[in-house]
């Protein structure tokens, strides 16, 4: 679970070859003990949950980095190596 970015706290995470269970794009994302998935495609949270103020945090980089992050599911998917993106600053 390649870890491609880390802002206040949170650490977002994209599986390999994770497109089984919930079938579109999606990262993985931990805060204070806490993993909650979100959709790259809407930002919305598909498992999971995380303080509200930080779920807006996560989709607002979800926003501004959409196109990085589906290239870097694409390379997971296939199980190729996917690239860090700019943390929220």
């Amino acid at each position: 679970m390649p870890v491609i970015s880390m802002f206040y706290g949170i650490i977002v995470s994209l599986y390999y070859i994770d497109n089984k269970r919930h079938k579109k794009p999606h990262i993985h994302v931990r805060y204070q003990g806490k993993e909650t998935v979100i959709s790259i495609p809407d930002g919305k949270v598909l498992e999971g949950s995380i303080k509200p103020t930080k779920l807006k945090l996560v989709q607002a980089w979800v926003e501004i980095h959409k196109e990085e992050l589906i290239a870097d599911w694409e390379l997971a998917k296939k199980g190729e190596t996917v690239f860090p993106i700019e943390p929220l600053r």
